[in-house]
């Protein structure tokens, strides 16, 4: 039976593991107890590491035919040592036959709200998204030195039931005016852990692509449709100067980019079709 690792098993580990139930035997790297009871569950054996601490991964070495990578880099920092320490590990045994990691599409920066394809260069803006280009170059680079079939996954904004912006839209909190808002994208976490396990099946090998639906909204409207789902007002629309005094320093850094992600590349390459293609069909199904 296929052997597949989970580094980073949480909410769409979780669900990838029910996907696969009975197709593959499973692994997940846990740092404590509590998780690996929560594993075990799960169907999942859990196997003791910390991403931390390179002297805690030495079981790792061959122990999966397929790796699926889901754990961030660290909260600081210029690069993502956790990922450096990973493929140490797995170097150390027989090498896996494929790879995918989940980024982020904040690795684009600000595009004007245009239409991105995989093609367009990384410009991060933030250190977050700087760590996550770290974290892919590193990986493709592996993956052509070692002959491993790497896959990246760049996720935008992931919504399901229990991941929505509820308690922001309860409070009120003002979105942009329409003519100065911002597009964002969206994918829902079921079709995420599902795109996770084709990309591990059909991507090709050092390939880009963006996981997205085909939605497209700008921000505002995504937090009207969640009040509305929800049966909550609205929130107002604010000038953005307005609107960045009562946010985060969190959400005003999200408000400094506007693109639209192209999904042609999951489509036409893994053949790979969404169950939620909108975010408005998601939300009907939660």
């Amino acid at each position: 039976m296929l052997r597949i690792l989970i580094i980073g098993c949480g909410d769409i580990g979780l669900r990838i593991a029910r996907q696969l139930q009975g197709r593959a035997r499973l692994y997940a790297l846990s740092r404590s107890p509590d998780s690996r009871a929560r594993l075990r569950a799960a169907g999942i054996t859990p196997i003791a590491g910390d991403l931390d601490d390179r002297h805690s991964l030495k079981r790792l070495a061959g122990l999966a035919d397929w790796v699926l990578h889901l754990a961030p880099p660290p909260g600081e920092g210029t690069g993502d040592p956790r990922t450096v320490r990973l493929l140490a590990a797995l170097g150390r045994g027989s090498l896996p036959r494929a790879l995918a990691y989940i980024s982020t599409t904040g690795v684009y920066g600000d595009c004007a709200g245009a239409w991105v394809p995989e093609t367009r260069p990384a410009r991060p803006h933030n250190a977050r998204a700087k760590r996550r280009v770290a974290a892919e170059r590193v990986l493709r680079g592996w993956g052509r030195a070692h002959g491993v079939r790497v896959a990246i996954l760049r996720a935008p904004g992931i919504y399901a039931a229990g991941r929505l912006p509820g308690e922001r839209v309860r409070r009120g909190l003002p979105a942009l005016l329409p003519e100065e808002d911002i597009y964002t994208n969206h994918i829902h976490a079921d079709d995420l852990a599902r795109l996770c396990v084709t990309a591990l099946l059909r991507g090709r090998a050092n390939r880009l692509y963006n996981a997205v639906d085909d939605s497209g909204h700008k921000m505002g409207d995504w937090f009207d449709l969640v009040a509305d789902h929800l049966g909550l007002p609205r929130p107002p629309r604010l000038p953005r100067a307005e609107v960045e005094a009562a946010v985060t320093p969190a959400m005003r850094s999200f408000l400094s980019e506007s693109r639209r992600l192209s999904n042609r590349r999951i489509k036409d390459e893994l053949r790979f079709r969404l169950r939620y293609p909108t975010v408005q069909a998601g939300l009907a199904a939660i």
